[in-house]
């Protein structure tokens, strides 16, 4: 069910006037979506990422040529969408896709349900200063095209929710009118497949607050949530929100889904081996 912007806004401004965080889920499955709304979060995302990580690949699978990012987000739509009740559902959109006329894209996703967008496959997670990441800016194929690929959406009455992963991107988004401004700290710890390596703590938090800062000297209607690198569980973002200012929420995608799935199933097939026929 699609969810007006203006009713997702409200929704997200009471959250936070009740003194509690905001809570995107990512959702890689139906299944996943449905427990994480019971569980009452207020926003899921669905992106290629989500396919690859509940199907035991790393969330990085996302980045590489395994498969068409926007279709992908598009059959996942049919998956998740139908068993959402009411809570808005935002797309992970690759907005440097050359093989997407963007404007049509974004409108093709509101008629499909999706109430909202988020940037991934993002070139944020490449390095700024390696030879690839220079190259993909040099060729049209920049963190400028998503910048442009959320303005569109923003213009089309969509909840924008951008992965940004410094000050000057977050300066860029908030000034094409982003929703809510997800600080990424980089791929996510723990687990099995998670990364190793990351950021600590409060470098994090450090990092998070400057990039809300970015953001509400441009718009201070915008909110900021964080995400990823060291703040995999709930104590994690605990911390980080005790440790910021003025940030309201965290986004979880291998938090929310993919850790816990890890540790229960591997605990029920445990309980049922543990059984003694004698």
């Amino acid at each position: 069910m699609q969810i007006d912007r203006s009713e997702s806004l409200r929704r997200l401004s009471e959250t936070v006037e009740q003194n509690e965080p905001i809570i995107g889920a990512g959702a890689g499955t139906g299944i996943s979506a449905k427990f994480a709304e019971r569980g009452g979060v207020d926003l899921l995302i669905i992106y290629n990422s989500g396919r690859y990580r509940m199907n035991g690949r790393g969330s990085l699978a996302g980045m590489l040529p395994y498969g068409d990012a926007n279709e992908i987000v598009v059959e996942m739509g049919h998956e998740v969408i139908p068993v959402v009740e009411d809570t808005p559902v935002l797309a992970g959109v690759n907005g440097t896709d050359p093989f997407r006329q963007m404007d049509v894209f974004i409108a093709d996703l509101k008629r499909r349900g999706f109430s909202g967008v988020q940037n991934f496959p993002t070139v944020g997670l490449i390095d700024e200063d390696s030879e690839f990441r220079q190259n993909l800016e040099e060729t049209n194929m920049g963190y400028d095209k998503e910048v442009e690929m959320i303005h569109e959406a923003s213009e089309q009455g969509l909840l924008t929710c951008p992965y940004v992963f410094n000050p000057d991107q977050a300066r860029d988004m908030a000034e094409v009118g982003a929703d809510v401004v997800v600080a990424h700290m980089g791929l996510t710890t723990s687990g099995d497949i998670g990364a190793e390596t990351a950021l600590d703590l409060d470098t994090a938090a450090n990092r998070v607050q400057e990039i809300h800062d970015t953001v509400k000297d441009v718009n201070d209607d915008a909110m900021v949530i964080c995400h990823g690198g060291p703040i995999a569980w709930p104590d994690d973002a605990a911390y980080v929100l005790e440790n910021t200012e003025g940030v309201v929420g965290f986004f979880g995608a291998s938090s929310i889904e993919r850790l816990p799935t890890e540790e229960a199933i591997e605990q029920q097939a445990s309980e049922f081996k543990d059984i003694n026929l004698g």
